[in-house]
């Protein structure tokens, strides 16, 4: 390795972290076999062609090529139906519109893994002036702290469902906060109970930063609707913006209708004859997900090795591609993100500065030089300036290039005098 990138010690902490986290790395690559199956199984039931890649202008109305690539997601997420749309801005977005679009003044949203992603607060109405929140459209709002240890508080759930509750909101990623992400079968049975005492209550889940994690999607064992960003996973590092909504039939149609109008629906809107990149991006994406979760092991194993504490372990559960640091102090937190940033293929000049973000609580300081802006797929770190200064690190088409970044991320904490090495 060229000595520029760092010291003789970061990179033979590096190093031996490659051969630690070997077994883990073959476990993600092998993995990557059946989510592929079902993909290509997917692309040949739906008779894909270069014709798909096309899409008709203006209105859209029976676009093809947007028919086939819904169904296809449908069928790998195990939905009965899918909205793929480039007009979502964000997966908040994609989650917005879902919220709109099945909930009702009255309704209760009952959130059972706590605070929900920052820039969700905004939309709920739980921060700033709630101006087209839905708390100012008289929709009603309850949440449930996680236990201790990350979970689901179960005795508190069946007390907050003695109440009519319209939907449950479940985040799948630990987003900002220092906890385990749920699994595909914790979420199962999340699922299945809250059927059981209200057969009625819609599941949602937010499914951002954990498609095709596992081998299984919440809508395959009892989701009632999902949704995602296609900048995130699914998007396989070539989709340029986008989003996504899948489950119940008329429940995506419901949350269309918010997208576009009543009466028009999921039956409007083109692709900018983007579809190419569109299926090319979910083709890509178990191998995508695979490097990032490598990727991931990689940063755990790097920094548990030399005393930080990091969330998953190295070789933990994951069901999400976030990897999280306890790195204890501001100035370390801008130090890791600078050599991220510095170690990136676009924007290396750049310095990373903590700033205000839109729909965030705190400043934030993020190393993101993607090709795609925002892309959490490609390799980024980020995290808010609040005590305890975690580091969340996700995505990374290659581990070659996260090795890179932590050679230079470790340097420059040596360096800067914040390691006791």
């Amino acid at each position: 390795m060229n000595d520029l990138w760092g010291s003789n010690w970061a990179q033979d902490q590096v190093a031996n972290s490659l051969k630690a986290i070997a077994p883990f790395a073959s476990a993600h690559t092998a993995a990557v076999k059946g989510k592929m199956a079902r993909i290509l199984d997917s692309f040949a039931i739906e008779r894909l062609g270069t014709h798909h890649f096309t899409s008709i202008t203006g209105y859209a109305h029976g676009d093809q090529s947007r028919e086939v690539l819904e169904r296809i997601f449908a069928r790998v997420l195990g939905a009965e139906s899918a909205a793929v749309r480039l007009q979502f801005v964000s997966g908040t977005h994609a989650i917005a519109t879902a919220l709109y679009g099945v909930l009702r003044p009255g309704h209760r949203l009952l959130a059972i893994t706590g605070r929900p992603y920052d820039t969700l607060e905004n939309v709920i109405g739980i921060r700033d002036s709630g101006q087209g929140s839905l708390l100012e459209f008289g929709i009603l709002y309850d949440e449930i702290p996680l236990t201790s240890t990350g979970s689901v508080d179960k005795e508190h759930l069946d007390q907050a469902l003695s109440e009519p509750t319209h939907m449950v909101l479940i985040q799948r990623s630990c987003g900002y906060s220092w906890r385990p992400s749920l699994s595909i079968s914790e979420i199962e049975r999340i699922c299945r109970h809250v059927h059981s005492v209200q057969p009625s209550c819609v599941c949602f889940v937010d499914n951002c930063y954990g498609e095709m994690v596992e081998n299984r999607e919440p809508t395959s064992v009892g989701a009632d609707l999902i949704a995602g960003s296609l900048i995130k996973n699914l998007g396989g590092t070539l989709v340029p913006t986008g989003g996504y909504i899948a489950g119940r039939q008329d429940l995506v149609e419901q949350s269309c209708y918010r997208l576009n109008s009543p009466g028009i629906g999921s039956k409007g809107g083109t692709g900018f004859d983007l579809y190419r990149l569109v299926f090319q991006g979910l083709f890509l994406a178990p191998q995508m997900v695979a490097e990032a979760l490598i990727g991931a092991e990689l940063v755990a194993s790097v920094f548990s090795s030399i005393g930080y504490q990091v969330n998953p372990l190295p070789g933990g559960n994951r069901s999400d591609i976030i990897q999280a640091v306890c790195l204890g102090s501001a100035e370390s937190l801008k130090v890791v993100c600078r050599a991220f940033q510095a170690s990136s293929p676009v924007g290396a000049y750049l310095d990373p500065v903590p700033a205000d973000m839109p729909g965030y609580s705190n400043e934030l300081i993020m190393a993101g030089g993607s090709f795609i802006d925002g892309s959490t797929s490609e390799f980024s770190a980020d995290g808010p300036l609040r005590e305890p200064y975690i580091l969340y690190t996700q995505g990374g088409t290659h581990r070659s290039h996260q090795e890179l970044a932590l050679v230079r991320a470790l340097t420059k904490l040596q360096e800067g005098g914040c390691l006791s090495t």
